[in-house]
């Protein structure tokens, strides 16, 4: 029978997350605080983030220790098969070998979890009882859920109104493990109340769902934000992706002409 999963003992997991940044050509400019329109510094980002996520969002080390509390967790659904798609070669009628990383595996269905867990974990050894967030059609939401029932966090999402009233799968997985989620816009926060006085069957948006997920962590105490996607400290978290898939290629002795992945999401190989 030809393998079509190549698979890792979980004493095979990664230890370390990999850093890009001390091997980027180009130094990445850092974002500008939008009232001073100066770049931002540690301080700006305390009132929203955890320390230790700062720290990794800025941090020239290659390689940052991923700690056991966090392993332990992965290991649920960790290392993740390396699956050849034979049936996809084949209906291509390639002599290429096509190989992809099954990251559906995870509760929530998606990579995302990847750093939801890792983002819990930070913001509940700092003492922190709430997260917030938006989501769009819903992965995100879902994976920071489940990582804060994991670790006795609340979690408030702000999912966009339309993908809300056509999901309601997501939403019953987002409930199942104990968060509260609102159609965005909302009522609950100050930006939500005004769009909706102005259109009040506005269907919402990313930067809406976002816009009131930064407010709710910010009127509450003991509450941060908690962001799937863009920031490094993000992309940090999912290089355990790659990192396992090397190990994988290496036990069938190959290693792969091209890599394609989606662009967004926090996802890097």
């Amino acid at each position: 029978m030809e393998v079509k999963k190549i698979l890792l003992n979980e004493s095979d997991m990664p230890k370390y997350w990999y850093n890009v940044l001390p091997d980027l050509p180009n130094k990445i400019e850092p974002p500008l605080n939008p009232a001073t329109n100066q770049p931002l510094n540690p301080q700006d980002l305390e009132r929203l983030f955890a320390k230790e996520l700062i720290e990794q969002e800025l941090s020239n080390k290659s390689e940052i220790e991923i700690p056991q509390e966090i392993r332990e967790i992965y290991a649920i659904y960790r290392p993740t098969p390396l699956v050849r798609a034979y049936n996809l070669e084949k209906a291509l009628n390639t002599p290429a070998k096509i190989y992809y990383k099954n990251e559906s595996v995870s509760p929530a269905g998606s990579h995302k979890p990847n750093t939801a867990i890792a983002q819990a974990y930070y913001n509940k050894k700092e003492g922190i009882l709430s997260l917030t967030t938006e989501t769009g059609a819903g992965q995100w939401g879902s994976a920071l859920a489940f990582a804060g029932s994991m670790f006795g966090l609340n979690v408030k999402v702000y999912m966009v109104k339309v993908s809300y009233e056509q999901k309601p799968y997501r939403k019953s997985m987002i409930n199942v493990w104990g968060a509260t989620i609102y159609p965005s816009p909302s009522n609950t926060t100050n930006v939500g109340r005004q769009i909706l006085e102005q259109d009040p069957d506005n269907n919402g948006s990313l930067g809406i769902a976002i816009s009131e997920a930064i407010e709710a962590a910010l009127e509450n105490p003991n509450t941060h934000y908690s962001l799937g996607s863009v920031l490094n400290h993000v992309l940090l978290h999912q290089t355990i992706i790659g990192l396992e898939a090397k190990r994988q290629f290496e036990l069938i002795g190959e290693y792969p002409d091209v890599i394609l992945a989606p662009c967004g999401g926090g996802y890097i190989v």
